[in-house]
């Protein structure tokens, strides 16, 4: 038995919508590589999604593609088109059979989109500026957006919204992390127009704002019940010129003036330090939630592998854990703190035990052959 006192990570949460969630656990949203090609979940997706929804409170799926041409990985599922919105159904009826909320994360990838997975082979962006690859070089260059399709893929996320409310999730959650469309938008390193969706900080905002308009107003008008909308964020960016801390400031003050149910912060490590734009060197996270202000949840994550650490990212002022690649490792990560047996949480990933953790196959490739993603058992 644990000595360490969890039940602040099993305590109940109330969105200001009033949808409820049974506990502080989030399943983060993590791409598994893993979908049919004509866009539809997979059963062994369906299966990973029950092993992994008993315990969390609420699961935000792998991103879906709102626009073909956005479609950002292989094996990824999509919300492009109305014929998919029954295989969206089973997903959200397959989570919240478990007992877990349902949220659909939406997104564009925009740049970052191999070109092998677009119709044309050509990724789009907010500008013709290519990105810039963590081992040096160059991605695609890719075409800049022309007005008419920048409000045309505004409208797709609307209507993936729509698509996703039909289907019976909880919410959506608005992918604006991790360099793809609508961080291309908004980083001063990739939008370099001079038109409406570019040029001074405010411009740059218009794309981000725009979408989260749409959906809005796609729940408005679609949504009987409370529908959650939340958004995704990086906090700061590598590139110069790039995202800077009082920019992301500039962005969390934007959006909650909008209006949404949460903001959910990607960084790879909870406790990371801000490296521009800021005088004040608390970690990020603190600033984050600081900014926020009251009213405006905020879910962190970060190599949260153990209920300690789990713990203790309670105390940067967070709202809700978001645990990705621990559940990969543990599923029943949630269940072994509420009964007392946080010490038997696995912390690496066992090679031998795809069949036990219900992995698909394309997911668990990429999992034993990428150093470095997963702590792995020697």
């Amino acid at each position: 038995m644990s000595a360490t006192d969890y039940s602040p990570l099993l305590e109940p949460f109330r969105f200001a919508s009033s949808i409820s969630l049974k506990n502080r656990v989030v399943m983060a949203p993590m791409t598994n590589l893993s979908s049919n090609e004509d866009g539809t979940v997979s059963g062994p997706e369906i299966d990973y999604y029950i092993r992994r929804s008993k315990g969390a409170g609420m699961v935000i799926t792998a991103c879906v593609y709102v626009s073909r041409g956005g479609k950002g990985f292989a094996g990824e599922f999509g919300a492009d088109r109305d014929e998919l919105i029954p295989s969206l159904r089973r997903l959200a009826e397959a989570i919240k059979g478990e007992g877990a909320k349902a949220v659909l994360q939406i997104f564009h990838g925009g740049r970052q989109c191999p070109p092998e997975q677009l119709l044309d082979g050509q990724p789009v962006s907010a500008s013709n500026v290519p990105s810039e690859l963590p081992g040096g070089g160059h991605g695609p260059v890719p075409r800049a957006l022309a007005d008419d399709e920048i409000e045309g893929i505004i409208a797709d996320f609307g209507a993936a919204a729509r698509r996703a409310i039909e289907a019976g999730f909880d919410g959506v959650e608005i992918h604006g992390a991790n360099g793809y469309l609508l961080q291309q938008f908004f980083s001063p390193h990739s939008n370099t127009r001079s038109d409406r969706w570019g040029g001074d900080l405010q411009k740059r905002l218009a794309f981000p704002l725009a979408v989260l308009r749409a959906v809005k107003s796609a729940v408005k008008k679609h949504a009987s019940s409370p529908f959650l909308v939340g958004y995704r964020f990086s906090p700061e960016e590598p590139e110069t010129p790039g995202i800077t801390m009082s920019e992301t400031f500039a962005l969390i003050d934007a959006l909650k003036e909008e209006g949404l149910d949460y903001l959910h912060v990607s960084q790879m490590d909870l406790w990371s330090r801000p490296h521009r734009g800021t005088g004040d060197s608390r970690p990020r996270i603190e600033q984050i939630v600081d900014r926020a202000g009251e009213g405006l949840p905020v879910i962190g994550v970060g190599s949260l592998y153990r209920a300690e650490d789990a713990l203790k990212s309670l105390s940067s002022g967070i709202s809700l854990v978001a645990l990705g690649r621990p559940l990969l490792i543990e599923p029943d990560w949630v269940q072994k703190v509420a009964e007392g047996r946080a010490d038997e949480i696995d912390t690496e990933l066992d090679p031998a035990a795809q069949d036990a953790l219900v992995i698909p196959d394309p997911l668990w490739r990429a999992l034993i052959h990428t150093p470095g993603w997963l702590p792995v058992k020697s």
